[in-house]
């Protein structure tokens, strides 16, 4: 952690659904005028798509998954560093992953690759990160002592793959099939590398729908925001004034003594309720 140089980290797995804090986080930093240096954790995969499909293939003969959501999949040593040079002197170098052809033709680049690594803007008032590994701990690694402010989102397990499926299918052109491999080949990592990183964060959202996701495999639809609630979890309720959160959310509610529920639909307001104040403190401290 840095008072000097802080940094946010938005952390769930593939079909989360981090978009609305991200859009959250990006209303108060331009009210706000604050700079950010934003970080994909997708730029900090090992392989490309053709080199990955080459590794899943070689630890397949081998008896093992090769996985994005394990550390071997990934460059989680370099984002150690890059979360540490950061924090020391607010520098550091980032890439990108392009995963679509509109995305990839920006950079006149093929889909499955990234762009050349390039350091980060001068003097920029902290870091945002959003990926699969802001609030990752290994006994070799422990990336979540770098952050200031670690975000989990995490929708019950359906109705993530079913995002996730939805994403792959209709933005990825992936098929059915192979976004259902994709999840069971990927559950031992998301058991062991994903899941724990939500008993770090500061802050937790997950979103439950209320219509059926029994079946996410055959599921048409995502389930909406008017169809669902978000328990927003504190890891501590101290400083958190939740009657004040109650009266301007209308219909929430505490389940616990560090939990609120509100309809999903009023989160994107909730979010930049809860992080305003979070985020003015960041800003006060780097200044102070």
């Amino acid at each position: 952690m840095s008072k000097k140089h802080p940094i946010i980290a938005v952390t769930g797995s593939s079909g989360a659904g981090a978009e609305p804090v991200m859009t959250a986080f990006t209303h108060l930093f331009w009210r706000q005028k604050v700079k950010p240096v934003v970080v994909q954790g997708d730029g900090f995969h090992r392989y490309n798509r053709e080199e990955m499909k080459a590794a899943v293939a070689l630890a397949a003969s081998r008896g093992h998954a090769l996985t994005h959501y394990g550390p071997e999949g990934n460059l989680l040593e370099k984002l150690e560093a890059t979360f540490r040079e950061y924090g020391e002197s607010g520098s550091g170098e980032h890439r990108q992953y392009l995963h679509c052809t509109a995305d990839a033709s920006q950079y006149h680049q093929d889909p499955g690759t990234f762009t050349p690594w390039e350091s980060f803007p001068k003097e920029t008032d902290l870091l945002f990160y959003q990926g699969l590994h802001g609030g990752f701990v290994s006994p070799e690694l422990d990336i979540a002592r770098h952050v200031d402010l670690l975000i989990g989102v995490t929708p019950i397990v359906n109705l993530e793959w079913i995002q996730k499926i939805n994403r792959d299918a209709c933005e990825r052109g992936y098929s059915r099939e192979a976004i259902m491999h994709s999840i069971l080949e990927r559950m031992p990592d998301y058991v062991n590398h994903i899941t724990p990183q939500f008993s770090r964060t500061h802050i937790n959202f997950q979103r439950v729908p209320v219509v059926d996701t029994s079946n996410p495999f055959i599921a048409r639809d995502v389930p909406n925001l008017d169809e669902s609630f978000m328990v927003i979890r504190f890891r501590s309720p101290k400083g958190v004034d939740f009657p004040y959160l109650q009266r301007m959310i209308k219909d929430s509610f505490m389940s616990r003594p560090n939990a609120i529920v509100l309809p999903a639909g009023k989160a994107m307001l909730a979010m930049e309720i809860i992080f305003l104040p979070m985020l003015d403190e960041l800003m006060k401290k780097r200044h102070g």
